[in-house]
């Protein structure tokens, strides 16, 4: 990155020295605002646009103004641009480099613009874009979960409450969960970009501007759904950054809970799962080792986007109105939440996809729980024993058979009928895993019929995403 000559900055009039070289040096944004080249580029494009309609400039110099622009665009694709730290930020690079072009009417271009608000439509322009991302990538993984979740609606295992075997579920009902959260998320981001994609271009430092400006052209231009209400806080707000790393941190939230359960079920003394090669790695000591190495590196990328929440939630806490300076460091924090949110999604969707899933080793794990034993109760308590008294009955039956190491399915009918003579032969069949399983009709249960509700529910919600 070049310093370039030291000449007078573009807000210098008002100064006769220059700036220390450890204060340009600490007060430049090109390291992170370099990426909002493209938005700073449109948002200009759309301001010269409106400037011609409303008659402050003339055509000729929109259209030099534009394709000026559009050569600073290529310049900085192709790798040929010339950043200059004593330019400060992508906004001064891109106008001083834009008048090198144009000449005059590249010093036009600020008319009824301050960096102020020109910053705010900018990131507003760069969030809305990686929150749209975000949104695709979130569609993508619910559909990897509904498909692998149609591929395994036979597939039993013990759903857990405290970490402890509670009653049989479907691996399908397990996975749909998680499509139910992702889900949220997509509709909390999709929600979010609407109070994202407001322009505040207009609002100038703080106050509005004296210059016959029209804001709806430019928000029109820029496909943004509205405009601000206030000036002062088009200039001052960041919720909508706030908003955009909360949404992220939720994501990461879930993300980590699946990869909870991923890492636990690899352990071989689950065996639910057997991890792709693409997504593990081994030990350079232990040949044996396969490790949930991408699950534990994204449980652990959490904590930064919680981290990126809080910054962002201190910087803002003691600002008065209306633009500081401190909001320059609103964008790290967003931009490391996107750096980490929008990969790890694509890449849990690529895990899920190719993660192999044991049957066998869930089905075994059914038995050492005693995960049927809901189902006695309920039998009992259907037969007219009043539930808590089926329930002792049931817990005594447990220890019962825990003492002789077998499933309560395992025991012979007089052994049961030791416990309660309202237990029937037909009892072997209530305490059929695949049997409690398929009882579950309620809506959103485990059950087949239930389960297949919710697969064509969640496919008919992704058929209308775009």
């Amino acid at each position: 990155m070049s310093t370039g000559k030291k000449e007078k900055k573009l807000w210098g009039g008002r100064f006769s020295g220059d700036t220390a070289p450890l204060v340009e040096s600490y007060t430049c944004s090109l390291g992170f605002d370099s990426r909002m080249y493209a938005q700073d580029i449109d948002g200009s494009k759309a301001h010269a646009a409106m400037l011609a309609r409303q008659g402050i400039i003339s055509d000729a110099e929109r259209e030099a103004l534009h394709q000026g622009l559009e050569q600073v665009r290529g310049e900085i694709e192709s790798g040929t641009f010339d950043w200059r730290q004593d330019l400060e930020d992508v906004h001064m690079n891109i106008e001083h480099r834009l008048t090198e072009i144009v000449g005059t009417p590249g010093q036009k271009l600020h008319t009824g613009r301050s960096r102020n608000d020109q910053v705010a439509l900018d990131f507003r322009l760069f969030v809305a874009a990686c929150l749209e991302e975000w949104a695709g990538n979130l569609r993508g993984l619910v559909g990897v979960l509904v498909q692998r979740a149609g591929e395994h609606q036979d597939s039993l295992l013990p759903g857990c409450t405290h970490f402890q075997p509670a009653q049989p579920v479907s691996l399908a009902q397990h996975l749909l969960a998680y499509a139910q959260m992702f889900r949220r998320d997509h509709d909390r981001v999709r929600d979010a970009l609407a109070r994202v994609r407001v322009s505040p271009l207009g609002a100038a430092a703080l106050a509005g501007t004296t210059h016959p400006l029209d804001p709806g052209q430019v928000a029109a231009t820029l496909g943004l759904g509205g405009t601000f209400a206030n000036s002062m806080d088009a200039v001052s707000d960041r919720d909508f950054v706030l908003e955009g790393v909360f949404c992220g941190s939720l994501v990461m939230m879930h993300l980590s809970r699946l990869c909870e359960e991923i890492i636990i079920w690899a352990n071989p003394q689950f065996g639910f799962v057997r991890l792709p090669d693409a997504y593990s790695t081994g030990s350079s000591i232990m040949p044996q080792k396969k490790n949930p190495d991408v699950a534990e590196l994204m449980r652990g990328k959490t904590g930064r986007v919680y981290g990126d929440l809080v910054s962002l939630l201190t910087l803002m806490k003691g600002l008065p109105l209306a633009y500081n300076r401190d909001m320059q460091e609103d964008k790290e924090p967003f931009l490391d939440t996107h750096d980490t949110v929008a990969p790890s999604l694509a890449i849990m969707a690529g895990m899920l996809a190719e993660l192999g899933f044991n049957r066998e080793r869930m089905r075994l794990a059914l038995k050492a729980g005693f995960l049927n034993a809901t189902e006695l109760a309920d039998y009992l308590a259907a037969k007219g024993v009043p539930f808590r008294q089926a329930h002792h009955i049931t817990g005594a039956a447990v220890a019962f058979a825990e003492g002789r190491g077998v499933g309560l399915e395992d025991l012979s009918l007089a052994d049961l009928q030791r416990f309660s003579g309202d237990i029937g032969e037909e009892v072997f069949a209530v305490l059929d895993y695949e049997n409690a399983v398929a009882r579950r009709h309620v809506p959103g249960g485990t059950g087949p019929a239930s389960v297949d509700r919710q697969i064509e529910t969640l496919v008919a919600w992704l058929s209308t995403q775009p």
